[in-house]
This record gives structure tokens, C-alpha cells and sequence, in this order.
């Protein structure tokens, strides 16, 4: 089983992807700049702490005195009070960031994905799309709520350290800088290596997801194709692949920290050599508590050194999630209203409804062309008008172009050259959800959500009573069966009504779309995957429902659609043959092949059952 392979991006640290991120987090910057202030105000206080320990010793111990040392026991407590208070603020404000930056971050990507054209989900897997939204989001919202900030600590005490370094001795501060460069180039080294791993290690794990998700979703077919062992072997190899990409970050982590710390003992033994000969001169150049001051910020300058390049390799680690949530928020749809219309109609989460037309149901494709973007022609120069209330119905082989044009009809995609017109009027000079929302579409597979049935037929139309919704499913004579489910209309469907047969599915989906009394209907082969008994009840229901409303037929049995005004036979995305059941079967041409055959294999499969009955 070949695996898809996620988006490779860019292969260095990208400042500007980061800055873009933490403009999505706007309603959180409140957060971050009372963090950002905290952390301030604690690098501020490890900064004095040194200058303490150089009072005590040059003032208390040196000196031994003790005029003023109440006061110096005061100043050091208020420091310590105000580090622990900077702490506590620290902790409490970056966990409430991290949890809504999360949320905030997740929620936008979710209503990204309603916006988003189906070619976009004809192309991302969905093991992909659940890994952006999961997994890479909870990596950015530590990052920013934990790291960011924490660069912004070391950096600031950087600065406090090496302005008070410089205040106190030029020449030892110059010692301690001399091996910052050094650091520097370490660091970019590694960097560069770190990164390259984690990104590898990040898109490994969106192929787990997604082999996860195929492996659940196709769990029936892989026994029966006796296929567990070449699954397991092809997951192992993934596995595989994301534990080397793992050990070697790993590695070169865990390597480049204490290059860093032996880096930082070589600035302490040089501050200790210079300082203590000029100490030991007796010069009064450099007292032993200045030394001691300059000991402790040459050991503290290199561990902010340390977690920036910590935060670093962590940043590097989660720029790939960032890449990837960053490209889901940012990819536009496909197909989208103009500004004209959004003003005047809405759009699909805040719609003028007081605003848009009644629709009669009118179609008309005028010299239609479309190709998908692979560019795979489907439909040329194609033309065709539908009277309200009409019913077609589309016959012919599989890539002739039948869903292309119903999909064409609910604007899921729109043509490349021509027009579509409803009512007279070119459908992209109103809201998508306008039309859409006069749409009833049944699905060869149905799909149910997790609830009751009474929900999933209220999906339909929300505001929807409880008798409506019994009338609905009445209508499609579904509701002889729920009533004898285990608890009736409140009955739980399970994970895409797995706990229903998929005929049952199909009548609850089919009042689903009808409760919502659409002006244009759509059956997408919606009776092929039931039983022939199921099909009956399903055609009666068809006959009322599609009374007075414009529909389209897609059907592989054609005695579903022997009542249909309209047959259209479809053939590399033109219409070859048209006309109704009767004569189209005078005409003796593919149609009439078509019937004939299936006629006979009907009969024959009737007729065994009936032997074996």
C-alpha cells in the first residue's frame, strides 16, 4: 500500500512564518506580553542576585561589618519575593495561553475546513488534515505559550548580564564575550541538523496518522484480503523510519548541550585565571566579591545561551507543525463568492437570507466546459436545459461524467469555460449557500453522524419539529423500522450508522434530504446498494418526493428511472443518446443494450434466489 507523502516546505528557521503564526493569535497577545513583562521583571532579578552576592562579600565579609544589614536582608528578600511572584505569574498565565491559543488555533483550522472547495479533500488525506488540526496544533501552543517566552527571558538577561558585566570590569566582560561566537557557530551547525530531522520526523508522523485512519476505516477489507501482515510490515517500516528520525534529533540534541556547557567552564576558568591574578595583585582593580560576581554571571550568561539554543532546536522541531497548520489556515477554496455577492446575499456562516430570491428550479448548462486540475478533461463544450420540476436521469459508464455534472448543479465545482444558469440567471451571481441550501442530495454510501436518528434526519433542517421529522421519515416509509428500534427516533446510530444496515442508512438519509423540501434533488445512485425490497419502499418514496421539484438521477438500475421525463446517455462527457425510457428503447442503440443486459441479469439472479428460497 503506497503511501501518500506530506508537503515538504521550507528547509531553514523562517522568522516570518512564526511572526504570521502569532498574528492568528491575536486575541492572545494580551497573554503574551503580560509573559513577556514577568519574564522581563524575573531576568531583571537574576541579574541582581550576582550584585548581592558581590555586596555581601565585599561589604559584610570582607569588610566585616554590620551597619546596614538589615537593609541588604530586605533588598534581597523583596528580590527573591518578587522572582517567586514572576514565577507564579509565569506558570499560571502561560498555561492559560497555551489552552486557548490551542483551542483558538484549532477552531479556526475547523472553520477553514467548511470553507475549503471539495477539490481539497479530493487531494489531502484525511490522516493528514487530523494530524494539522491535533498534534501539530498542541506543538504550536507550547511552543509559543512555553518557548517564545522563554527566549525572551534568556535574551533579556543576556543584555541585564552584559551591560552590568561591563559596568563592573571591561576586560573580564570582554573574556566571557570572546567565546560567544564560537557558541554561535555551534549553534547554526546544529541548527541546520536538528531541523532537518524534526521536520522528517513531523511528517512521518502525518503518514502514521494517515495509515492509522486507513487501517481503521478499511479494517473489513483488509481481511478479506488477507492483508494484515503486508499492513503491519508497511506500518513497521513508517514506524521505523520516525524512530531513526527521532534517535538522530535526539543525538545531536543531547551532543550539542554539552558542547555548550563545556564552552561556558572555559569562560569561567579564563574569568578565574585573569580575575584572581588581579585579585591576588592587590591592585584594588578587581575586589574578591566583584570575582565572585563575575564566577556567577560567567556560569549564568551560558545557560540562557544554552536554552535559547534549546528553544531553538524546539522551534526548528515545531516549524514543520507550523508549516503545515499555517498552510491549512492560509489555502483558499476553490470556489468562493465574489465580494458583490457576499455583500449582498452573505456568505455561508453569516447569510442575508432576507435578501436572496425564491428559486423555481430552471438549469441550463450553456456550452459547459470542465477539467479537473489535473487536468483531465471531462466535460466539453457541453449544453443541456432542464425545465423546473423536470427529472433526468444520467446514464452511462463509469468516467463518462455523470457526478461531474450534478456536482456542476450544486456548484461543489464550477466550469472552466461556459455558464451555468438557474432561473435565467448565472448561478455565480448568487451565494453558494443560496443554492445549496435548495439542494436535497442522497448518496450512494450515506453517511450518518454520531446521535440518534431523530438528529441525523434534523440535520436536514434544524429548526425541524419532532412531528415533521415523523412525517418526513413516514414519507419514505422509514419509519415502520425505527419504531422498532431499540428506542425509536432516540435510537444511536453509532459512527457513521455503523449500527444500521445500509439500507436503513439510506432511507433515514433520504429523509434527511427531503425535510428540508428542496426545489432541486439529487440521487447519486442512492438504491444500488440495497435490497431489492428496500428499493420498492425506496421507489415509492421517490415518486412523491420528487413531485414539483428538479431533479437529477444517477442510476446504475435502470428500472429505478423508467419514469424520469428525461434520459440522458452519457459517453465521454456527451450526451450521445436522450429521451424518455420508452424511446430510447425504439431507438435500439445503447440504452437499449444497457436494459436488455441487465434485464437478463436481474431475472437470472431472481430466479436463483427464488430456487434457493
Amino acid at each position: 500500500m503506497q503511501q501518500q507523502q506530506e508537503i515538504d516546505f521550507t528547509k531553514r528557521l523562517d522568522a516570518g512564518l512564526w511572526r504570521r503564526l502569532i498574528g492568528y493569535m491575536k486575541p492572545f497577545h494580551k497573554y503574551l506580553f503580560a509573559i513577556m513583562g514577568t519574564m522581563a521583571l524575573s531576568a531583571a532579578c537574576d541579574a541582581i542576585f550576582p550584585l548581592l552576592t558581590r555586596e555581601a562579600i565585599d561589604r559584610f565579609i570582607t569588610g566585616s561589618v554590620t551597619t546596614g544589614l538589615a537593609g541588604f536582608i530586605a533588598r534581597y528578600a523583596g528580590t527573591v519575593l518578587a522572582q517567586t511572584g514572576c514565577i507564579f505569574g509565569f506558570c499560571i498565565l502561560c498555561g492559560r495561553a497555551e489552552c486557548g491559543i490551542n483551542r483558538h488555533i484549532r477552531k479556526m483550522c475547523f472553520h477553514r475546513l467548511q470553507e475549503l472547495s471539495f477539490s481539497y479533500y479530493d487531494t489531502t488525506p484525511v490522516g493528514f488534515i487530523i494530524s494539522r488540526i491535533t498534534s501539530d496544533t498542541a506543538r504550536l501552543g507550547e511552543t509559543v505559550a512555553w518557548g517564545l517566552v522563554d527566549l525572551f527571558w534568556a535574551g533579556c538577561y543576556i543584555v541585564f548580564t552584559i551591560v552590568t558585566m561591563f559596568f563592573l570590569n571591561v576586560k573580564l566582560a570582554l573574556i566571557v564575550l570572546a567565546v560567544m561566537p564560537v557558541i554561535a557557530v555551534t549553534a547554526v551547525w546544529f541548527q541546520k541538523r536538528i531541523l532537518a530531522s524534526y521536520r522528517l520526523v513531523r511528517k512521518t508522523n502525518s503518514q502514521i496518522t494517515g495509515a492509522y485512519n486507513e487501517g481503521i476505516m478499511g479494517a473489513k477489507t483488509t481481511k478479506t484480503l488477507v492483508r494484515e501482515k503486508a499492513n503491519g510490515e508497511e506500518f513497521a517500516q513508517l514506524a521505523g523510519t520516525m524512530r531513526a528520525s527521532s534517535i538522530h534529533a535526539a543525538v545531536m540534541s543531547a551532543l550539542f548541550m554539552p558542547i555548550v556547557t563545556s564552552l561556558g567552564a572555559i569562560a569561567v576558568a579564563l574569568v578565574l585565571w585573569q580575575g584572581g591574578a588581579d585579585v591576588y595583585a592587590m591592585t584594588g582593580a578587581l575586589t574578591i566579591g566583584t570575582l565572585a560576581a563575575f564566577v556567577e554571571y560567567a556560569q549564568g550568561i551560558f545557560e540562557p545561551i544554552s536554552s535559547i539554543a534549546r528553544i531553538f532546536a524546539d522551534l526548528q522541531a515545531s516549524q514543520a507543525a507550523a508549516e503545515r497548520v499555517i498552510s491549512t489556515l492560509e489555502t483558499e477554496p476553490e470556489i468562493t463568492d465574489t465580494p458583490e455577492v457576499v455583500e449582498k446575499f452573505g456568505d455561508s456562516f453569516h447569510p442575508k437570507r432576507e435578501n436572496w430570491p425564491d428559486i423555481r428550479g430552471d438549469i441550463e448548462f450553456d456550452h459547459v466546459t470542465f477539467h479537473y486540475n489535473t487536468g483531465e478533461e471531462v466535460l466539453n463544450d457541453f449544453s443541456l436545459k432542464v425545465r423546473a420540476g423536470e427529472t433526468v436521469a444520467l446514464v452511462g459508464e463509469t468516467g463518462s461524467g455523470k457526478s461531474t455534472i450534478v456536482n456542476l448543479v450544486c456548484r461543489f465545482y464550477e466550469p472552466t469555460e461556459g455558464v451555468i444558469r438557474i432561473d435565467g440567471v448565472d448561478y455565480r451571481q448568487r451565494s453558494m449557500l443560496w443554492l445549496q441550501s435548495h439542494l436535497g442530495y442522497v448518496l450512494q454510501q450515506p453517511h450518518l453522524f454520531s446521535g440518534t436518528v431523530r438528529e441525523n434526519i434534523r440535520f436536514g433542517r434544524l429548526d425541524a419539529t419532532d412531528r415533521e421529522i415523523e412525517a418526513a421519515a413516514k414519507l419514505v416509509d422509514a419509519d415502520g423500522f425505527i419504531r422498532g428500534l431499540e428506542n425509536g427516533y432516540d435510537t444511536q446510530v453509532g459512527e457513521g450508522g455503523n449500527r444500521l444496515s445500509t439500507g436503513q442508512k439510506q432511507l433515514i438519509s433520504f429523509a434527511r434530504a427531503l425535510i428540508a423540501n428542496p426545489a432541486i434533488f439529487v440521487l447519486d445512485e442512492a438504491t444500488s446498494s440495497v435490497d431489492t425490497e428496500t428499493e420498492q419502499k425506496l421507489q415509492a418514496a421517490i415518486q412523491k418526493a420528487l413531485w414539483g421539484r428538479t431533479s437529477f438521477i444517477i442510476a446504475h438500475r435502470l428500472s429505478t428511472i423508467r419514469n424520469a421525463d428525461v434520459i440522458l446517455v452519457i459517453r465521454d462527457g456527451r450526451i450521445v443518446e436522450r429521451g424518455t425510457h420508452r424511446e430510447l428503447l425504439r431507438q435500439n442503440g445503447y440504452y437499449h443494450q444497457l436494459y436488455v443486459n441487465q434485464f437478463r441479469e436481474e431475472g437470472e439472479a431472481q430466479t436463483i434466489e427464488e430456487i434457493n428460497r
